[in-house]
């Protein structure tokens, strides 16, 4: 994105990855997600980034310390970062504390050019103007510049140690303001009882745990702003749905265990063609013989399946997908494009905005696509979620946070003193988003 579009106005990118995998295989997958991410920097040479990780230290949080540690030196010191030289990270290490902990990282890169950038303090109420490089962990509860949650326990009983949850940030860029979440929701603990109706009950947990971020982040504390939301949100295609649709001519086989009467197995074989095996269901099981049907132009055919957000049509909106699914990928670092058989592949890591945002972003004069929605290395193992670059970039409009009649928009802006949402129009910057799927799969 360099030439005319780069003196358009600030390229913004956002990011979103799911990273438990990297730290269990630090020496493949870790190398392998930096390089691609590196990549697309270096690509796109953005004046703002977001990213926003969910299950930041794997698996074994305690264990992965070192690992953490040097993840976070590398993405600040590396020589391809060397042009932001600002930054502000919030990591989420408070692992002992099951009734707080998330796991989530959030990463904030200023370029050397970027002039005109401030950050809410939620509870000074107020916009601080932001420099050098500041990293925040352990309690972040305490750090006035983010509100964090983890969803009640009582939203997903199944889960004895869920780790879900959202961090919220909140920015002035050339006098425009906006939140960024960072959110991890439920995942699908059983394949069977996904099957089960239409839609699942896992759709309805994580229905009630988005609404209540979407409620949070517009409530009566502060002034409502356009917002971003991006990360794992666990969406699943109607497992229901797409098993009938599949396997349409096919006869079902059950076995229950011998103790409980329970179903443990479902086997869907083909009428004729000897009784080939179609599909096998079982909790964490779901071994298609077909993976191409997931892969090829990719997976748009079972776009329909994919239903979660179109509860909230109202209040949120996405960019027109056209990758394939971002999950369940081999964690395998020689099979960058296979399908794991644990679950059924959906698009599980998204980039959503309110209907505000959405305005925000035009097209350009010559009606020039420039904003890009896609994933990250699609040949490459990144982990369990392939990292999905949801990079669009079109032109941002921008609805200006200082709009006193007359006033220049200057470096000296001040953010807390103008703001005047029926303002005109007076920035544009570019919005590219950036989509890791990454890798993770834990409770």
């Amino acid at each position: 994105m360099a030439g005319k579009a780069a003196a358009a106005g600030a390229g913004v990118l956002l990011v979103t990855a799911n990273v438990g995998s990297l730290f269990d295989d630090p020496e493949n997958l870790q190398k392998n997600w930096l390089r691609e991410f590196y990549q697309v920097v270096h690509a796109h040479k953005p004046h703002f980034m977001a990213l926003h990780c969910q299950e930041f230290g794997g698996k074994n949080y305690e264990a992965s310390m070192s690992h953490v540690d040097k993840f976070v030196k590398e993405l600040l010191s590396s020589d391809a970062m060397k042009d932001y030289n600002r930054a502000r990270v919030y990591l989420d290490e408070n692992y002992k504390s099951q009734e707080h902990f998330t796991a989530l990282g959030s990463f904030y890169f200023l370029h050397e050019s970027l002039k005109n950038i401030y950050q809410f303090d939620f509870k000074a109420k107020k916009y601080k103007k932001v420099t050098g490089k500041e990293i925040y962990s352990d309690t972040l509860e305490s750090t006035p510049m983010l509100e964090k949650e983890k969803f009640p326990q009582d939203y997903f009983p199944e889960c004895k140690w869920s780790r879900k949850g959202f961090i919220r940030t909140r920015w002035c860029i050339t006098d425009c303001a906006f939140d960024l979440v960072n959110i991890h929701l439920f995942h699908d603990a059983s394949n069977l009882i996904a099957w089960e109706t239409s839609p699942s009950v896992y759709s309805g947990i994580r229905h009630k745990a988005l609404g209540y971020v979407l409620d949070r982040i517009i409530d009566q504390r502060f002034e409502k702003v356009s917002y971003f939301v991006f990360g794992d949100f666990n969406f699943r295609l109607d497992a229901k749905a797409v098993v009938e649709t599949l396997c349409a001519k096919a006869t079902m086989q059950t076995i229950r265990a011998a103790d409980t009467n329970e179903v443990v197995k479902l086997i869907f074989r083909e009428s004729d063609n000897d009784r080939k095996v179609m599909l096998q269901l079982e909790k964490k099981l779901f071994d298609y013989f077909n993976q191409d049907v997931f892969r090829d132009n990719n997976g748009t055919a079972l776009l329909e399946f994919d239903r979660e957000l179109s509860v909230f049509k109202d209040r949120l909106y996405e960019l027109d997908i056209s990758f394939p699914p971002s999950y369940p990928y081999s964690e395998d670092s020689s099979q960058g494009r296979q399908y794991m058989n644990t679950r059924c592949p959906a698009w599980c890591d998204r980039i959503l905005m309110s209907h505000s945002a959405k305005e925000l972003i035009l097209k350009s004069e010559n009606d020039e696509k420039i904003v890009i929605y896609d994933h990250i290395g699609p040949n490459v193992c990144m982990g369990d979620h392939k990292e999905k670059d949801a990079y669009e970039v079109r032109r941002f409009s921008v609805k200006p946070h200082c709009s006193q009649e007359g006033r220049q928009h200057t470096e000296i802006c001040n953010p807390n003193s103008c703001i005047d949402k029926s303002s005109p129009e007076c920035h544009i910057f570019r919005l590219l988003i950036v989509h890791y799927a990454s890798a993770s799969g834990l409770c």
